[in-house]
């Protein structure tokens, strides 16, 4: 097992390096780069409608420069370090991200690390509790559907998931603010923000409840997807293991219900769940995190990435995707490990002599 683990590690370095190197080719045809938006921005013009390459930078007698001193154009070049051709800023880049240094933000007047810092409680804040609610409520409830297939809780149940699944988290979101944060008669939870303006003047307690009353309404509105589909997935996973021979032999034993369901069932059918800690997770942490973000004016690592791409603050795009594989990859390594523990007869090493 050790053995395996040392290689799926040092796989990630190929991984990341091709990542990188993908986004950076394609980084180079985007229009509108960080050197053409500062020119627009010294003309009194937006930056978003300007053509020509975002990789190079305008030449001096482009439509964007035009009107400017080149000396100052080149200046801007140097300041972006654009006054490199690509290659070597990509050498460059892949060098300083071996030593974990992402650089300065081009117009926050941070360095990427501090910005990623300061934005990942949010973030690890959404991801990591709506996660581990979907499947604390989502394993309990698709054994219990599964163990009563067909029955009444079944059918009823269901009918709520179907319509929690076909419900988009952030209109959910919607629902939920005007329900219970002012929209009616409700006004229970806040709608801005992690923490109260007057939070570090609260007690020990009085944080962690404030934490926890700023997080209700957007966990509430991750979980409703995750949820419907992780609960199916349960339910089905434990009506395929239930009627293999296996279990029919079990119960000839003698042994008692509960003992043939988590004794030797849970075993097989959580297998195929667990197979999906890893992408629930990061679709959770990464992708389903923006738009609640947006809307419950969190500043997390979604909305952060979202407004680099738009202003072409590259760095900041770049260290948070390096970020995001890196923690995706290394959860899918937490994924496989997981396996061992819930069927210690699984070895990987085994596997992949």
């Amino acid at each position: 097992m050790f053995a395996y683990i040392v290689r799926r590690l040092l796989l990630i370095i190929p991984t990341l390096v091709i990542i990188l190197l993908v986004n950076f080719v394609i980084v180079q045809a985007a229009p509108g780069g960080p050197v053409e938006q500062a020119i627009a921005h010294l003309q009194g013009v937006g930056g978003g409608g300007i053509g020509g390459s975002g990789g190079e930078g305008p030449s001096t007698g482009s439509r964007a420069s035009r009107g400017l001193d080149p000396k100052l154009i080149k200046d801007i070049e140097k300041q972006y370090g654009f006054d490199k051709p690509a290659p070597e800023r990509l050498w460059l880049m892949l060098k300083n991200y071996a030593q974990l240094d992402f650089g300065n933000s081009f117009f926050r007047g941070k360095t990427v690390i501090d910005l990623i810092l300061e934005k990942m409680p949010v973030t690890i804040s959404l991801g990591l509790w709506a996660t581990l609610i979907t499947y604390l409520v989502s394993i309990p409830l698709g054994i219990r559907k599964a163990v009563r297939h067909g029955s009444s809780f079944d059918v009823w149940s269901s009918t709520a998931i179907v319509i929690g699944y076909a419900m988009p988290a952030f209109l959910f979101a919607m629902f939920l603010i005007v329900v219970f944060a002012g929209g009616t008669s409700l006004n229970w939870f806040p709608v801005r923000g992690l923490v109260s303006e007057n939070f570090d003047e609260l007690s020990t307690v009085g944080k962690i409840a404030d934490y926890f009353w700023h997080l209700v309404l957007p966990v509430s509105s991750l979980v409703i997807g995750g949820f419907a589909t992780l609960t199916i997935l349960t339910k089905n996973s434990f009506l395929n293991e239930i009627t293999r021979q296996y279990v029919v032999t079990a119960r000839a034993k003698g042994l008692s219900e509960r003992r043939v369901l988590y004794g030797h069932v849970f075993r097989n059918a959580m297998l195929l769940v667990i197979s999906g800690i890893p992408q629930a997770f990061i679709a959770v942490f990464f992708a389903g995190s923006l738009l609640i973000e947006v809307i419950f004016s969190l500043d997390g690592l979604g909305r952060m990435s979202y407004e680099a791409a738009l202003s072409r603050d590259y760095p900041v795009v770049f260290g948070s995707l390096f970020i995001f594989t890196l923690f995706g990859l290394l959860i899918k390594l937490i994924g496989d490990l997981c396996y061992t523990l819930v069927d210690p007869r699984i070895d990987f090493a085994a596997r992949n002599a």
